[in-house]
């Protein structure tokens, strides 16, 4: 189809190539970038520029695979509704029903002393207002952080522990574990920390399914959708596929962070990260966005029912807050806060206006560390995705935002 016979300029598509090659391409603040359009049942615009390996000279190519960092979440998010619509598990649910170590956990009020220089850190903490949910995962209102926030005491503690990293030996239920000795930073429901959340619910997964959490993941939702090169690693016989990330240098330009021909992602992790583990192409990506762009459904094969993927649209903060309302400032997160809340393991639009964007209520949207993107807009039919692979990177929010102005620019019909 023509972009115009589905309300989009095909001269404005263009335009959108050129600006975002122009503007991070060509200045070294990107290797490569791919982009894909979808709308109306088509997919009506595919975008390359660059390379996916600066040291070898590879040029982007349409089936690179590409580490998606946080992207995976929505992928965790949709395998636990999964188990929810079977019955298995509810938002309302107290965590400690399926974790029964963590039933005590308490919030952190202080770090006790030690003489002992290589002790585990040890605290003081004060009862929860109340148990922690489902929902306080699914919306990272859990209590839990990230060992790299590097703001508190807790997150300091995480990462003397190495929770959630990718080499632990015995896997999910070692980080469960892990946490279970750890107090949390705040009392659930309380305020929105960016965190390890959805790698719990991970380990939901697989402790209610029976099934390793990437079995699950590769039986149930990966080869029903035909996500081929969806995984937590990247096979021998894919790696010639494989991109190279990258991190801004001093002075400008990069420098090499992973490369692909030497890669941890090379070889089956110890810890299947449902927060940030997974690899994936445009391609399979789109095809998960175009199951929950139709409602749950892709060429036949049934995922979730449409009423579980109309959640996706809703904000289910507390009181319907923003993210500017709960999270600390200066957090970090794959999104800006202002008219953003959160639904299921994504940001959720809940006022353009505060954006300052265009875009429509309900849309559901997340990125990766490495800079990719991804966002769905239900009521114009439409879903993006984008690609590349710089880590650390300040032009990660900034590149987001020229995305969306210039795919929504592209427009010649609206349907909401």
């Amino acid at each position: 189809m023509k972009p115009d016979s589905i309300g989009l300029s095909a001269s404005r598509l263009a335009r959108l190539d050129d600006v975002m090659a122009r503007r991070y391409i060509d200045t070294g603040r990107l290797p490569g970038l791919l982009t894909m359009v979808y709308r109306r049942g088509t997919l009506v615009h595919t975008g390359m520029s660059g390379h996916m390996d600066l040291e070898r000279g590879k040029p982007m190519r349409e089936d690179a695979i590409f580490r998606i960092y946080s992207m995976s979440k929505p992928i965790t998010s949709v395998a636990l509704m999964m188990l929810a619509e079977e019955g298995l598990i509810g938002l309302d649910d107290d965590v400690a029903t399926y974790i029964p170590s963590w039933k005590n956990l308490g919030v952190y009020a202080t770090g006790l002393p030690s003489l002992i220089a290589t002790a585990s850190p040890a605290f003081m903490t004060t009862p929860v207002q109340r148990s922690m949910k489902v929902v306080d995962l699914v919306t990272h209102t859990s209590g839990l952080t990230y060992g790299f926030m590097n703001r508190t005491s807790v997150d300091r503690a995480y990462r003397h522990a190495k929770v959630a990293e990718f080499s632990t030996e015995g896997g999910l239920d070692a980080m469960i574990e892990q946490l279970s000795t750890l107090p949390l930073e705040f009392s659930p429901g309380t305020r929105w920390n960016y965190s390890v959340s959805i790698d719990v619910m991970g380990y939901l997964v697989q402790k209610l399914s029976f099934m390793r959490f990437g079995e699950f993941l590769r039986t149930r939702l990966f080869e029903p959708l035909g996500m081929t090169d969806t995984a937590f690693w990247c096979p021998p016989e894919k790696i010639s596929r494989f991109a190279s990330c990258y991190q801004p240098k001093e002075g400008g330009g990069l420098k090499l962070q992973d490369d692909a021909g030497d890669s941890t992602y090379a070889a089956p992790p110890g810890l299947e990260s449902g927060g940030g583990g997974l690899v994936s192409t445009a391609h399979d990506y789109m095809r998960f966005c175009r199951m929950m762009l139709h409602g749950g459904t892709l060429d036949g094969v049934q995922i979730l029912s449409p009423k579980t993927v109309a959640l996706f649209s809703l904000n289910h903060l507390p009181g319907n807050k923003e993210l500017a309302d709960m999270a600390p400032p200066g957090l970090f997160s794959e999104a800006g806060y202002s008219g953003i809340g959160f639904s299921i393991g994504c940001g959720v639009n809940i006022n353009v206006a505060k954006t300052r964007l265009p875009g429509t209520l309900g849309e559901f949207f997340w990125g990766g560390a490495a800079s990719t993107a991804f966002w769905i807009d239900p009521k114009e039919d439409l879903a993006v995705v984008f690609m590349t692979q710089v880590i650390g990177s300040d032009a990660r929010l900034t590149l987001r935002r020229d995305l969306r102005t210039l795919v929504y620019s592209a427009m010649t019909e609206s349907f909401s």
